[in-house]
């Protein structure tokens, strides 16, 4: 009886799969361990389109403040002050 039971509840959860299916269950967890172990390692480095989208980013904005610095200092007769837009 406690074998029956088991048996009878994998039956119930396998019961649309192919018999192609439960064969390459196994691989298919392997592939998803190994998958999983492949994006930590992608989800604390950094490629190089990722750093040249942050860099660019970067720049703009810091092109962005420096142009509403310059219209600041336009409207008050001012020399623009770009040491507000620099940052590390």
């Amino acid at each position: 009886m406690r074998v029956a039971l088991p048996l009878s509840l994998l039956a119930l959860g396998l019961a649309g799969c192919s018999a192609a299916d439960i064969v390459t269950l196994p691989v298919k967890a392997a592939s998803t361990a190994v998958g999983a172990a492949g994006s930590a390692v992608d989800a604390v480095t950094t490629s190089q389109a990722e750093a040249d989208q942050k860099l660019g980013r970067k720049i703009r904005k810091q092109e962005e403040c420096m142009g509403r610095e310059q219209k600041k200092a336009r409207k008050h007769d001012r020399e623009p002050d770009y040491s507000k837009c620099e940052r590390d």
